[in-house]
């Protein structure tokens, strides 16, 4: 499986998770606001302070994004380009968004696919602050109780990157178990959930979120993205039984790679390594009884 040598030692625990408590729901992003703080407020409404956005549709405007880039220098793997901000109303495709806190306030890690008003399709990051929702629209989230993602330093892709850490519980509503998640480097994407589920007795669950970046990608129809890198976000994903009986990821994705290419689908299994980061929140909808 492909590999990328990242400029730090590789942290020996290869999954970042923390056990929690979560609720789907959906609320509407509202007109004129930047588009973080109308997830913040979202989220606020619902009772929780972050988690996972999933968007289908929409508008914005102003809007600004970078894209992934080759580093220019050997500080880090690969990089992100300069910033586009283009003119008038950008309709979304879709987009993931992660909603947790850097430096003690709110941000976002989001990703998506999007049309721009000269007509043309673009994808990869949105910028937090430079971004602003043009017309309402509604989103669907998931909230998050005792876990948080929190922008830290990473020593070993030398980024800033979310990962998820304990919460004090508010005792918000929620009606799942759930598992907060980030994948580090140079695992294959689905054979990593596959393991942890099946480590902990989890038979049945469904992704919430899921913003990162894979090495190039290998779908499950044959087609092959070969630029290394990427910006991700996953339209829907599950870990149910396959065929035989063992644990199967689902990975439905689109993504943007370093020379403007876009791709969509599902994901093939055992072939498919973290470029940076992938975080994402799983939903526990069935479990081994245990007597």
């Amino acid at each position: 499986m492909r590999s990328i040598v990242q400029p730090g030692p590789p942290a020996p625990e290869r999954i970042q998770w923390v056990a929690a408590r979560g609720r789907a729901f959906s609320f509407t992003l509202q007109a004129g606001v930047p588009l973080l703080e109308a997830a913040r407020r979202g989220f606020a409404e619902g009772g929780f302070t972050g988690g996972t956005l999933s968007m289908k549709g929409g508008a914005l405007g102003p809007f600004a994004y970078v894209m992934p880039a080759l580093s220019k220098t050997s500080a880090n793997a690969a990089f992100y380009s300069d910033t586009f901000r283009p003119a008038g109303t950008t309709r979304l495709k879709l987009a993931t968004m992660t909603l947790g806190a850097r430096d003690g306030a709110p941000f976002f890690h989001c990703h998506g696919l999007w049309t721009e008003a000269d007509g043309r399709i673009n994808g990869g990051h949105m910028l937090p602050e430079d971004t602003v929702v043009a017309e309402p629209f509604t989103v669907e989230a998931f909230g998050l109780d005792a876990a948080a993602f929190i922008a830290e330093p990473d020593p070993e892709t030398n980024f800033k990157l979310f990962g998820p850490v304990p919460a004090t519980a508010t005792g918000t509503e929620t009606t799942s178990r759930a598992f907060a998640l980030r994948l580090r480097p140079n695992q294959d994407f689905a054979g990593a959930l596959e393991v942890f589920c099946r480590e902990r007795g989890i038979i049945d669950a469904k992704l919430h979120g899921g913003v990162g970046s894979t090495i190039g990608a290998r779908f499950a129809d044959g087609r092959i993205v070969e630029p290394f890198a990427t910006e991700l976000a996953v339209r829907a994903g599950v870990i149910v039984a396959g065929a035989g009986g063992a644990l199967e990821a689902e990975l439905d994705i689109a993504l943007v790679d370093y020379l403007g290419g876009i791709a969509e689908g599902r994901l093939i299994r055992g072939d498919n390594p973290v470029l940076m980061t992938m975080e994402l929140v799983l939903e526990v909808l069935g479990e081994v009884t245990r007597v």
